[in-house]
Protein backbone atom coordinates (compact mmCIF):
# COMPACT_ATOMS: atom_id res chain seq x y z
CA UNK A 1 0.00 0.00 0.00
CA UNK A 2 1.08 3.33 -1.26
CA UNK A 3 1.91 6.44 1.23
CA UNK A 4 -1.21 8.05 0.94
CA UNK A 5 -3.51 4.91 1.20
CA UNK A 6 -1.67 4.10 4.51
CA UNK A 7 -2.37 7.94 5.34
CA UNK A 8 -6.24 7.38 4.54
CA UNK A 9 -6.43 4.19 6.80
CA UNK A 10 -4.65 5.88 9.46
CA UNK A 11 -7.28 8.12 9.72
CA UNK A 12 -10.26 6.14 8.82
CA UNK A 13 -11.65 6.28 12.49
CA UNK A 14 -11.42 10.04 13.24
CA UNK A 15 -12.17 10.95 9.78
CA UNK A 16 -15.51 8.41 10.36
CA UNK A 17 -16.10 10.39 13.52
CA UNK A 18 -15.77 13.66 11.92
CA UNK A 19 -18.64 12.42 8.97
CA UNK A 20 -20.49 11.27 12.11
CA UNK A 21 -20.81 14.48 14.25
CA UNK A 22 -21.47 16.56 10.76
CA UNK A 23 -24.72 14.34 10.19
CA UNK A 24 -26.03 14.93 13.65
CA UNK A 25 -25.09 18.92 13.39
CA UNK A 26 -25.64 19.82 9.69
CA UNK A 27 -29.41 17.25 9.35
CA UNK A 28 -32.18 17.53 11.21
CA UNK A 29 -33.37 13.89 10.71
CA UNK A 30 -29.79 13.03 12.26
CA UNK A 31 -30.13 14.50 15.15
CA UNK A 32 -30.99 11.19 16.97
CA UNK A 33 -27.31 10.21 16.94
CA UNK A 34 -26.94 12.59 19.23
CA UNK A 35 -29.42 10.62 21.89
CA UNK A 36 -29.72 7.32 20.65
CA UNK A 37 -26.06 5.64 21.11
CA UNK A 38 -27.19 2.27 19.43
CA UNK A 39 -28.02 4.30 15.89
CA UNK A 40 -24.60 6.14 16.46
CA UNK A 41 -22.40 3.45 16.86
CA UNK A 42 -24.07 1.37 13.61
CA UNK A 43 -23.73 4.90 11.19
CA UNK A 44 -20.26 4.84 12.47
CA UNK A 45 -19.57 1.11 12.07
CA UNK A 46 -20.82 1.87 8.21
CA UNK A 47 -18.61 5.07 7.80
CA UNK A 48 -15.24 2.90 8.75
CA UNK A 49 -16.28 0.20 6.46
CA UNK A 50 -16.79 2.05 3.99
CA UNK A 51 -13.28 4.15 4.19
CA UNK A 52 -11.55 0.68 5.32
CA UNK A 53 -13.20 -0.93 1.58
CA UNK A 54 -11.74 1.96 -0.24
CA UNK A 55 -8.37 1.62 0.81
CA UNK A 56 -8.64 -2.01 0.12
CA UNK A 57 -9.67 -1.77 -3.34
CA UNK A 58 -8.56 1.55 -4.66
CA UNK A 59 -4.62 0.75 -4.44
CA UNK A 60 -4.90 -1.95 -7.13
CA UNK A 61 -8.43 -0.22 -9.30
CA UNK A 62 -10.61 -3.40 -7.98
CA UNK A 63 -14.23 -2.33 -8.37
CA UNK A 64 -16.98 -2.67 -5.33
CA UNK A 65 -18.07 -6.50 -4.69
CA UNK A 66 -21.74 -7.50 -4.93
CA UNK A 67 -21.24 -8.31 -1.40
CA UNK A 68 -20.01 -4.16 -1.18
CA UNK A 69 -23.14 -3.09 -3.41
CA UNK A 70 -25.28 -5.22 -0.93
CA UNK A 71 -23.86 -3.45 2.26
CA UNK A 72 -24.60 -0.42 0.39
CA UNK A 73 -27.59 -1.23 -0.46
CA UNK A 74 -29.08 -1.84 2.88
CA UNK A 75 -27.75 1.12 4.52
CA UNK A 76 -29.68 3.19 1.84
CA UNK A 77 -32.72 0.69 3.05
CA UNK A 78 -32.33 1.42 6.63
CA UNK A 79 -31.77 5.12 6.50
CA UNK A 80 -35.37 5.38 4.17
CA UNK A 81 -36.91 2.53 6.55
CA UNK A 82 -36.44 5.57 9.21
CA UNK A 83 -38.00 8.22 7.32
CA UNK A 84 -35.17 9.94 6.01
CA UNK A 85 -36.48 12.56 3.12
CA UNK A 86 -35.21 12.46 -0.17
CA UNK A 87 -33.62 16.01 0.65
CA UNK A 88 -32.23 15.09 3.81
CA UNK A 89 -30.96 11.93 1.67
CA UNK A 90 -29.02 14.31 -0.39
CA UNK A 91 -27.94 16.37 1.81
CA UNK A 92 -25.91 12.82 3.04
CA UNK A 93 -24.80 12.44 0.09
CA UNK A 94 -23.44 15.29 -0.64
CA UNK A 95 -22.08 15.84 3.01
CA UNK A 96 -20.22 12.46 2.63
CA UNK A 97 -18.60 13.66 -0.78
CA UNK A 98 -17.43 16.87 0.59
CA UNK A 99 -15.51 15.28 3.24
CA UNK A 100 -14.44 12.13 1.29
CA UNK A 101 -12.49 15.00 -0.87
CA UNK A 102 -11.60 17.19 2.33
CA UNK A 103 -10.20 13.92 3.97
CA UNK A 104 -8.11 12.90 0.33
CA UNK A 105 -6.65 16.30 0.97
CA UNK A 106 -5.65 16.42 3.85
CA UNK A 107 -4.04 12.99 3.71
CA UNK A 108 -2.22 14.56 0.53
CA UNK A 109 -0.87 17.43 2.57
CA UNK A 110 0.50 15.19 4.88
CA UNK A 111 2.74 13.19 2.83
CA UNK A 112 5.18 15.95 1.63
CA UNK A 113 7.00 13.36 -1.26
CA UNK A 114 3.90 11.42 -1.90
CA UNK A 115 3.58 10.44 -5.75
CA UNK A 116 0.85 11.94 -8.23
CA UNK A 117 0.16 8.72 -9.21
CA UNK A 118 -1.31 7.55 -6.21
CA UNK A 119 -3.75 10.57 -6.04
CA UNK A 120 -4.92 10.07 -9.85
CA UNK A 121 -5.61 6.36 -9.16
CA UNK A 122 -7.68 6.95 -6.06
CA UNK A 123 -9.73 9.72 -7.37
CA UNK A 124 -10.33 7.85 -10.83
CA UNK A 125 -11.68 4.68 -8.30
CA UNK A 126 -13.86 7.28 -6.65
CA UNK A 127 -15.16 8.52 -9.89
CA UNK A 128 -16.17 5.46 -11.44
CA UNK A 129 -17.39 3.17 -8.38
CA UNK A 130 -18.33 5.74 -6.33
CA UNK A 131 -21.26 6.23 -8.88
CA UNK A 132 -21.50 2.63 -8.42
CA UNK A 133 -21.89 2.82 -4.70
CA UNK A 134 -24.95 5.83 -5.47
CA UNK A 135 -26.90 3.44 -7.77
CA UNK A 136 -26.86 0.99 -4.84
CA UNK A 137 -27.30 3.02 -1.89
CA UNK A 138 -30.40 4.61 -4.41
CA UNK A 139 -31.62 0.99 -4.43
CA UNK A 140 -32.02 0.08 -1.00
CA UNK A 141 -33.42 3.49 -0.43
CA UNK A 142 -36.36 3.03 -2.83
CA UNK A 143 -36.47 -0.91 -2.17
CA UNK A 144 -37.49 0.48 1.48
CA UNK A 145 -40.27 3.58 0.83
CA UNK A 146 -42.20 0.50 -1.63
CA UNK A 147 -43.16 -1.15 1.41
CA UNK A 148 -43.40 1.77 3.70
CA UNK A 149 -45.34 4.62 1.56
CA UNK A 150 -48.35 4.17 -0.30
CA UNK A 151 -48.20 4.06 -4.32
CA UNK A 152 -49.69 7.82 -4.52
CA UNK A 153 -46.75 8.71 -2.23
CA UNK A 154 -44.34 6.76 -4.33
CA UNK A 155 -45.32 9.05 -6.92
CA UNK A 156 -45.14 12.10 -5.45
CA UNK A 157 -42.02 11.21 -4.41
CA UNK A 158 -40.97 11.37 -8.24
CA UNK A 159 -42.34 14.02 -9.35
CA UNK A 160 -40.27 15.89 -6.76
CA UNK A 161 -37.18 13.79 -7.38
CA UNK A 162 -37.66 14.77 -11.53
CA UNK A 163 -38.45 18.52 -10.69
CA UNK A 164 -35.12 18.68 -8.32
CA UNK A 165 -32.74 16.81 -10.93
CA UNK A 166 -32.21 13.87 -8.39
CA UNK A 167 -30.31 10.85 -9.72
CA UNK A 168 -33.08 8.64 -7.63
CA UNK A 169 -35.82 9.76 -10.01
CA UNK A 170 -34.58 6.66 -12.01
CA UNK A 171 -35.26 4.16 -9.26
CA UNK A 172 -38.53 6.10 -8.26
CA UNK A 173 -39.52 4.98 -12.47
CA UNK A 174 -39.16 1.70 -11.71
CA UNK A 175 -40.32 1.14 -8.78
CA UNK A 176 -43.81 2.52 -9.62
CA UNK A 177 -43.35 1.21 -13.19
CA UNK A 178 -42.96 4.52 -15.46
CA UNK A 179 -40.63 5.86 -17.65
CA UNK A 180 -38.93 9.43 -17.05
CA UNK A 181 -39.87 11.54 -19.77
CA UNK A 182 -37.21 13.42 -21.98
CA UNK A 183 -39.66 15.89 -22.62
CA UNK A 184 -43.08 16.70 -21.15
CA UNK A 185 -45.83 18.86 -20.23
CA UNK A 186 -45.32 20.81 -16.40
CA UNK A 187 -49.42 21.19 -15.82
CA UNK A 188 -50.31 22.93 -12.53
CA UNK A 189 -54.07 22.99 -11.79
CA UNK A 190 -54.70 25.62 -9.42
CA UNK A 191 -57.75 24.97 -6.70
CA UNK A 192 -58.71 27.69 -4.48
CA UNK A 193 -58.65 27.79 -0.82
CA UNK A 194 -61.93 27.15 0.96
CA UNK A 195 -63.73 30.60 1.49
CA UNK A 196 -67.22 29.74 2.43
CA UNK A 197 -68.57 27.95 5.25
CA UNK A 198 -68.74 24.37 4.81
CA UNK A 199 -66.59 24.06 1.91
CA UNK A 200 -63.71 21.90 4.04
CA UNK A 201 -66.93 19.25 4.07
CA UNK A 202 -66.95 18.43 0.81
CA UNK A 203 -65.07 15.39 -0.50
CA UNK A 204 -61.97 16.65 -2.23
CA UNK A 205 -59.73 15.00 -4.77
CA UNK A 206 -57.57 12.51 -2.60
CA UNK A 207 -59.48 9.78 -3.13
CA UNK A 208 -58.81 9.96 -7.09
CA UNK A 209 -55.46 10.83 -7.39
CA UNK A 210 -54.34 7.38 -7.80
CA UNK A 211 -56.46 6.52 -10.17
CA UNK A 212 -55.70 9.56 -12.35
CA UNK A 213 -52.22 8.09 -12.25
CA UNK A 214 -52.87 4.87 -13.19
CA UNK A 215 -55.83 5.69 -16.14
CA UNK A 216 -52.96 8.65 -17.16
CA UNK A 217 -49.35 6.98 -16.65
CA UNK A 218 -48.71 10.25 -15.63
CA UNK A 219 -46.48 11.56 -13.02
CA UNK A 220 -48.96 13.77 -10.44
CA UNK A 221 -48.28 14.99 -6.99
CA UNK A 222 -51.41 16.93 -5.39
CA UNK A 223 -51.13 19.26 -2.60
CA UNK A 224 -54.56 19.94 -0.86
CA UNK A 225 -55.46 23.72 -0.23
CA UNK A 226 -55.16 24.96 3.17
CA UNK A 227 -56.88 28.24 4.40
CA UNK A 228 -54.25 30.84 3.28
CA UNK A 229 -52.36 28.77 0.33
CA UNK A 230 -54.41 27.10 -2.94
CA UNK A 231 -54.16 23.44 -3.47
CA UNK A 232 -51.97 22.61 -6.25
CA UNK A 233 -52.25 19.48 -8.84
CA UNK A 234 -48.79 19.07 -10.32
CA UNK A 235 -48.41 16.60 -13.66
CA UNK A 236 -45.43 15.81 -15.49
CA UNK A 237 -47.09 14.21 -19.16
CA UNK A 238 -44.50 12.87 -21.44
CA UNK A 239 -44.10 14.42 -25.04
CA UNK A 240 -42.68 13.02 -28.24
CA UNK A 241 -39.60 15.60 -29.08
CA UNK A 242 -41.25 17.07 -31.78
CA UNK A 243 -43.75 18.38 -29.15
CA UNK A 244 -41.60 20.86 -27.84
CA UNK A 245 -41.93 24.41 -29.73
CA UNK A 246 -39.06 26.46 -30.49
CA UNK A 247 -37.72 29.03 -27.97
CA UNK A 248 -39.45 32.12 -29.71
CA UNK A 249 -43.27 29.74 -28.53
CA UNK A 250 -42.36 27.96 -25.67
CA UNK A 251 -46.07 27.12 -24.93
CA UNK A 252 -47.33 25.17 -28.16
CA UNK A 253 -51.56 24.08 -28.12
CA UNK A 254 -51.12 21.20 -26.03
CA UNK A 255 -51.92 17.06 -26.68
CA UNK A 256 -55.33 15.85 -25.72
CA UNK A 257 -53.75 14.15 -22.72
CA UNK A 258 -53.23 17.68 -20.84
CA UNK A 259 -56.80 18.41 -21.82
CA UNK A 260 -57.96 14.76 -20.66
CA UNK A 261 -55.92 14.92 -17.47
CA UNK A 262 -57.00 18.21 -16.59
CA UNK A 263 -60.88 17.84 -17.22
CA UNK A 264 -60.79 14.27 -15.21
CA UNK A 265 -59.03 16.22 -12.21
CA UNK A 266 -61.82 18.72 -12.28
CA UNK A 267 -64.35 16.31 -12.14
CA UNK A 268 -63.61 15.38 -9.00
CA UNK A 269 -63.64 18.62 -7.79
CA UNK A 270 -66.15 20.58 -5.68
CA UNK A 271 -65.25 23.92 -6.35
CA UNK A 272 -63.80 26.00 -9.73
CA UNK A 273 -59.95 25.43 -10.59
CA UNK A 274 -57.33 26.94 -12.96
CA UNK A 275 -55.21 25.24 -15.30
CA UNK A 276 -51.62 26.38 -16.47
CA UNK A 277 -49.26 24.47 -18.69
CA UNK A 278 -45.70 25.10 -20.20
CA UNK A 279 -43.83 22.31 -21.96
CA UNK A 280 -39.72 21.55 -21.11
CA UNK A 281 -36.90 19.19 -21.34
CA UNK A 282 -35.72 17.04 -18.24
CA UNK A 283 -33.12 19.74 -16.91
CA UNK A 284 -35.49 22.76 -17.34
CA UNK A 285 -38.54 21.48 -15.23
CA UNK A 286 -38.11 23.69 -12.36
CA UNK A 287 -38.06 26.80 -14.37
CA UNK A 288 -40.77 25.20 -16.43
CA UNK A 289 -43.17 24.60 -12.76
CA UNK A 290 -42.50 28.27 -12.24
CA UNK A 291 -43.48 29.18 -15.43
CA UNK A 292 -46.82 27.11 -15.00
CA UNK A 293 -47.86 28.34 -11.43
CA UNK A 294 -47.43 31.50 -12.34
CA UNK A 295 -50.09 30.58 -15.51
CA UNK A 296 -52.36 28.68 -13.31
CA UNK A 297 -52.34 31.92 -11.12
CA UNK A 298 -53.07 33.77 -13.69
CA UNK A 299 -55.85 32.07 -15.79
CA UNK A 300 -59.55 32.21 -14.86
CA UNK A 301 -61.28 29.58 -12.44
CA UNK A 302 -63.45 27.23 -14.48
CA UNK A 303 -65.58 24.61 -13.22
CA UNK A 304 -65.11 22.10 -16.68
CA UNK A 305 -61.68 24.03 -18.14
CA UNK A 306 -61.90 23.75 -21.56
CA UNK A 307 -58.22 23.87 -22.33
CA UNK A 308 -55.24 24.20 -20.15
CA UNK A 309 -53.94 27.95 -20.54
CA UNK A 310 -50.73 29.05 -21.80
CA UNK A 311 -48.38 32.02 -21.20
CA UNK A 312 -49.53 33.30 -24.91
CA UNK A 313 -53.42 33.50 -23.05
CA UNK A 314 -52.60 35.13 -20.21
CA UNK A 315 -49.61 37.34 -20.82
CA UNK A 316 -51.08 40.56 -20.54
CA UNK A 317 -52.55 39.13 -16.98
CA UNK A 318 -48.78 37.82 -15.62
CA UNK A 319 -47.41 41.43 -16.97
CA UNK A 320 -50.41 43.27 -14.85
CA UNK A 321 -49.74 41.18 -11.82
CA UNK A 322 -46.51 42.84 -10.90
CA UNK A 323 -47.41 46.30 -11.40
CA UNK A 324 -49.68 47.22 -8.80
CA UNK A 325 -50.71 50.69 -9.86
CA UNK A 326 -52.33 49.13 -13.49
CA UNK A 327 -53.61 45.81 -11.33
CA UNK A 328 -55.51 47.98 -8.77
CA UNK A 329 -57.00 50.25 -11.51
CA UNK A 330 -58.44 47.21 -13.30
CA UNK A 331 -59.63 46.23 -10.05
CA UNK A 332 -61.70 49.13 -10.25
CA UNK A 333 -63.02 48.74 -13.45
CA UNK A 334 -63.98 45.47 -11.55
CA UNK A 335 -65.54 46.54 -8.70
CA UNK A 336 -68.12 48.60 -11.39
CA UNK A 337 -69.34 45.63 -13.12
CA UNK A 338 -69.48 43.71 -9.79
CA UNK A 339 -73.24 44.64 -9.31
CA UNK A 340 -74.07 42.91 -13.02
CA UNK A 341 -76.11 41.40 -13.84
CA UNK A 342 -73.27 38.53 -14.66
CA UNK A 343 -71.31 41.23 -16.63
CA UNK A 344 -67.95 39.62 -16.19
CA UNK A 345 -69.20 36.33 -16.99
CA UNK A 346 -70.76 37.72 -19.91
CA UNK A 347 -67.68 39.56 -20.52
CA UNK A 348 -66.11 36.45 -20.72
CA UNK A 349 -68.73 34.10 -22.87
CA UNK A 350 -68.31 37.26 -25.04
CA UNK A 351 -64.73 37.11 -26.09
CA UNK A 352 -64.56 33.07 -25.65
CA UNK A 353 -66.43 33.13 -28.74
CA UNK A 354 -64.89 35.61 -30.54
CA UNK A 355 -67.52 38.46 -30.49
CA UNK A 356 -70.10 36.65 -31.66
CA UNK A 357 -73.23 37.38 -30.64
CA UNK A 358 -75.74 34.51 -31.41
CA UNK A 359 -72.91 31.97 -29.79
CA UNK A 360 -72.60 34.06 -26.91
CA UNK A 361 -76.19 34.18 -26.29
CA UNK A 362 -76.22 30.45 -26.89
CA UNK A 363 -73.79 29.99 -24.44
CA UNK A 364 -75.25 32.01 -21.80
CA UNK A 365 -78.81 30.67 -22.50
CA UNK A 366 -79.85 34.39 -23.16
CA UNK A 367 -81.84 35.84 -26.05
CA UNK A 368 -79.33 38.23 -27.98
CA UNK A 369 -81.10 41.11 -26.86
CA UNK A 370 -80.16 40.76 -23.60
CA UNK A 371 -76.17 40.20 -24.80
CA UNK A 372 -76.91 43.49 -26.41
CA UNK A 373 -78.25 45.48 -22.86
CA UNK A 374 -75.84 43.85 -20.82
CA UNK A 375 -72.84 44.70 -23.25
CA UNK A 376 -74.62 48.66 -23.53
CA UNK A 377 -74.30 48.20 -19.52
CA UNK A 378 -70.50 47.47 -19.54
CA UNK A 379 -69.69 50.66 -21.83
CA UNK A 380 -72.12 52.88 -19.20
CA UNK A 381 -70.02 51.69 -16.22
CA UNK A 382 -67.03 51.79 -17.53
CA UNK A 383 -66.69 54.11 -20.25
CA UNK A 384 -65.40 51.48 -22.94
CA UNK A 385 -66.92 49.21 -25.88
CA UNK A 386 -66.63 45.46 -25.24
CA UNK A 387 -66.20 45.02 -29.15
CA UNK A 388 -63.50 48.08 -29.52
CA UNK A 389 -59.96 47.64 -29.89
CA UNK A 390 -59.33 49.68 -26.40
CA UNK A 391 -62.00 47.79 -24.86
CA UNK A 392 -61.15 44.59 -26.01
CA UNK A 393 -57.44 45.28 -24.44
CA UNK A 394 -58.83 46.02 -21.39
CA UNK A 395 -62.15 44.31 -20.35
CA UNK A 396 -60.44 41.22 -21.18
CA UNK A 397 -58.01 41.71 -18.93
CA UNK A 398 -60.81 42.54 -16.24
CA UNK A 399 -62.17 39.40 -17.27
CA UNK A 400 -59.42 36.86 -16.38
CA UNK A 401 -57.53 39.26 -13.29
CA UNK A 402 -61.65 38.79 -12.16
CA UNK A 403 -62.26 35.24 -12.62
CA UNK A 404 -58.81 34.01 -11.41
CA UNK A 405 -59.84 34.78 -8.06
CA UNK A 406 -56.94 37.59 -7.73
CA UNK A 407 -59.18 39.87 -5.95
CA UNK A 408 -61.16 37.56 -3.87
CA UNK A 409 -64.44 36.46 -4.29
CA UNK A 410 -66.37 39.52 -4.64
CA UNK A 411 -63.44 41.79 -5.56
Amino acid sequence: MGDLFAELARRASSSARREVDAYAREIPEFGILDTDPRARAETMEYAVWLRRRTGELAPTSEELTPSDLTAIAAMGEARAATGLSLESRRRVLRLHTALMLREVNEATDAQRDGGADELVRLLGWFAAQGERGIEAYCQGFVSALRHRLPYVDQVALLVKALLSGDPMAAELARAVGMDIPAYCAVTVIRVPSPRTPGAERHRGPEGEIESLIKEHQVPLMWSPPTESTPGELIALTPLPPMALAPSTTPDPTQPREVLSLIQDFAQSLPTPCAAGTTTADLPDLPAALDRARRISRAAPLRRAPAHPHTTADVFVELAVADVPFVDAWLHTLAHRLAPGPDLLLTLDAYYTHDMNRTTTATALNVHPRTLDYRLRRVRELTGLAPGSTRGVRVLSSVVRRGLSGAWGPRF
